[in-house]
């Protein structure tokens, strides 16, 4: 006697599963092949801009060296070849993790990399965490006092705090808590001292927090955290009011949701409404957003790291190009396209994570 045996729909091993998950591999590798032509372009983009404005040995040492000097050198460093021939060579030693050595220092590329990443990251960590602070709450707030004044001067804040250049927000601040009111320093990423004593350490990751954290030096911990605050706050306000925004469209938007709509009939608090009820499915879109944001970080870290004289990437990336230094520049735009690009397929994991319907 035969046994009929029936899938139960949705039900795992069922070929409706199998072919969820089908697509769902499908969209990682489209999505992951996708860092390849993303990182392509712009680095080619860059290599392209660098060599219209010159070639690095002149800028730095044409004024220094004899012609036939001079010729000796572009020739040693492959810059009189073709410029096809340039690109090719560059594009195999990208390949191969070789980044090449800075013009006018003469220092490995990946050792810069290594040496001050550190810095970018740890400032990027901060402008993120300032973001979530000032950007969630204060978009609860705007979507709980819709079209009143407290709203209305939210909005403006978001506005003003997006549309304001980075650098500009950097000086402001120096001007008035370090310079006027002399509460906090105004460059640099701690102070001498400090900045000895974490390099000395037996291992460092060149995070200086984590540094000071694994010392346990009361001081050293206070002083890294002092330096952090201003570049911190100018780089995270730049992502806070993009934050603040999203919050307040997104929780208007949950707060008329029917199962919202019961709890509030139910005579639920609009306080607890709003924290327990609708803020979490109005926070998921800002997973998203905020690794969207990355790009907008390193390029802002530019502007801040310059300003605050925070020795990280973007600083090194201002000095290189003003000196015309193209395999620092090269290396420096690689590492943040990679850094990026990768960011978004993460984004894209995540988004296909909650929202099956993205995956198709």
């Amino acid at each position: 006697m035969s046994t009929l045996t029936q899938e139960t729909p949705g039900a795992v091993g069922t070929p409706a599963d199998r072919a969820a998950g089908l697509g769902f591999a499908r969209y990682l590798v489209v999505r992951f092949l996708l860092i390849i032509p993303t990182v392509l372009i712009l680095v080619s983009l860059v290599f392209l801009l660098m060599r219209l404005t010159g070639d690095p040995i002149s800028a730095a040492f044409g004024d220094r060296l004899t012609p036939d000097q001079l010729q000796a050198k572009l020739h040693q460093a492959g810059y009189d070849r073709p410029l096809l021939t340039q690109y090719l060579d560059y594009l195999r030693s990208l390949a191969t993790g070789d980044f090449g050595r800075t013009v006018t220092d003469n220092q490995p590329v990946t050792h810069v990399l290594g040496t001050y990443g550190a810095a970018t990251v740890e400032l990027a960590c901060y402008a993120l965490l300032v973001a979530l602070v000032i950007g969630v709450p204060l978009g609860m707030v705007a979507a709980s006092y819709r079209d009143r004044a407290p709203d209305a001067v939210l909005r403006l804040f978001a506005i003003l705090t997006y549309a304001t250049p980075v650098f500009f927000v950097g000086l402001l601040l120096k001007l008035v808590f370090a310079i006027r009111l002399g509460w906090l320093p105004a460059s640099g990423r701690a102070s001498t001292g400090v900045q000895l004593f974490l390099q000395d350490q037996t291992s460092t990751t060149g995070v200086y927090l984590i540094d000071a954290l694994r010392s346990g030096d009361g001081t050293a911990i206070t002083d890294v955290l002092r330096h952090a605050v201003l570049p911190g706050l100018a780089l995270g306000l730049l992502v806070a009011g993009v934050l603040l925004r999203l919050v307040r469209t997104n929780l208007i938007g949950t707060l008329s949701a029917e199962y919202v709509e019961a709890a509030r009939s139910r005579g639920v608090a609009p306080l607890r409404l709003v924290t327990r009820h609708a803020t979490r499915p109005a926070l998921i879109p800002v997973v998203t957003v905020l690794g969207l944001q990355v790009a907008g970080l390193l390029g802002g870290a530019v502007l801040t790291e310059t300003t605050f004289e925070w020795r990280g990437l973007g600083y090194e990336l201002a000095h290189y190009l003003t000196v015309r230094d193209f395999p620092a520049v090269q290396g420096i735009v690689a590492l943040f396209a990679v850094v990026v690009a990768v960011t978004n397929f993460l984004v894209d994991v995540v988004a296909a994570l909650i929202d099956p319907r993205v995956r198709y």
